[in-house]
């Protein structure tokens, strides 16, 4: 009989053989590729995956397929997708690569679809991550949105400027819950305000724990990317008191972060610095359309500079910024045009999908106590 002595150090080998087995599965492993999502069936959020922006499996129930197969050890799935992107790396990614392969080899994606496999129309989708634990946001870095209400020369010279003097990024942060609403949600207008703007950005989701990450390793802790917008109150501050520039009242309203409608995997959607393309439109009026080349830092420096002020935690986002083209500018439309109680806005990102609002404006004032908001058609008196 063999000893323990034996058995430990080959028990390790084997585990560490085994666990790089796992960390090095490539993107030619998979038959097809997919996105991961969060999704209200049969009354619970439940993750899903995405095939075809049209198909959403439930990953519980495809992994129980598969395990009853007898093919894969018995492995738990993740309760909520903060836990999937943790454990990505660590293992899950092969099985998800194993569920895709046994779905496309047993042709369930086709005619003929279990209980468990759904048309996207017969889903409710949620904010794929509920919630991040907190959401970075770059201001204004893209060139284009740049001085957006300046005279032509006033533009020019000062974009020229910032060309030549890129300085460090500007972040800041928008509330998580409250704020972050799925794709078919409603933006609410806040009574009593009427200059409530739209910008499209994408939504870099963190996949592993960074601190002080250089430029360079920086794509070695994304998970993947999504759709986000920043919905923004150009209003300013209530009359009186501290006049300065209020980020909170600015960006931090109910409703004010849509993510969505899904998140793509990093391998499956590459470089978003060689492929980024993101546009928004409201009705069918295009309002924004932008690459990457127009970006003044890029995502990897955003990243670095995100790391040197604070970690990064998987399921945290960090959205790029977004180029010209917004309600308050001038430069694009030749006038301001603020969202409008009715609407509907389209962001898109050619590789991830398109996340549609609504847009609905609170038509009374709200009751209670406190520091409640003056009902004015602005706050700038």
């Amino acid at each position: 009989m063999l000893s323990t002595k034996f058995f430990r150090p080959l028990l390790a080998f084997l585990l560490f053989t085994f666990t790089n087995a796992v960390v090095a599965q490539s993107v030619d492993d998979i038959l097809a590729p997919f996105k991961v999502g969060t999704f209200a069936i049969n009354g619970e959020a439940q993750v899903g995956l995405v095939y075809r922006d049209s198909i959403i499996v439930e990953l519980d129930a495809a992994n129980a397929e598969l395990e009853k197969a007898g093919s894969v050890p018995d492995l738990p799935m993740p309760a909520n997708m903060i836990e999937l992107i943790e454990r990505y790396e660590y293992g899950l990614k092969r099985r998800l690569y194993e569920i895709t392969n046994h779905l496309v080899l047993n042709n369930l994606l086709d005619d003929g679809q279990p209980a468990w496999i759904h048309g996207l129309d017969s889903v409710d989708t949620l904010p794929p991550i509920m919630y991040p634990g907190k959401i970075m946001n770059a201001a204004v870095n893209f060139y284009t949105h740049v001085n957006e209400t300046g005279t032509a020369e006033e533009i020019a010279a000062a974009r020229r400027e910032r060309r030549e003097n890129r300085g460090a990024p500007y972040l800041f942060l928008k509330p998580t819950r409250g704020a972050v609403i799925g794709d078919g949600d409603s933006v609410v207008i806040p009574y009593g305000r009427n200059q409530t703007d739209w910008e499209v950005e994408l939504g870099t989701v963190i996949g592993t724990t960074a601190k002080y990450v250089s430029a360079d390793n920086a794509w070695d802790h994304i998970f993947g990317f999504m759709v986000t917008m920043d919905i923004s109150d150009r209003g300013g501050r209530p009359p009186g008191g501290f006049q300065g520039v209020d980020w909170f009242v600015g960006k931090g309203h109910d409703t004010f972060a849509p993510m969505g409608p899904w998140i793509v995997p990093k391998e499956f959607f590459g470089d978003p610095m060689e492929n980024l393309r993101q546009t928004l439109d409201i009705g069918d009026q295009r309002m924004q359309e932008s690459t990457a080349g127009d970006m003044i830092h890029s995502l990897y420096e955003l990243m670095e500079y995100a790391s040197s002020l604070i970690t990064l935690y998987p399921g945290d986002v960090l959205n790029n910024g977004t180029s010209g083209g917004v309600g308050m500018g001038t430069s694009v439309r030749g006038e301001q045009r603020f969202l409008q109680d009715g609407e509907v806005i389209e962001a898109s990102i050619d590789g991830i999908g398109k996340l549609r609002v609504n847009v609905s404006a609170e038509d009374s004032r709200p009751q209670g106590t406190g520091a409640q908001l003056p009902p004015v058609s602005s706050y700038r008196q």
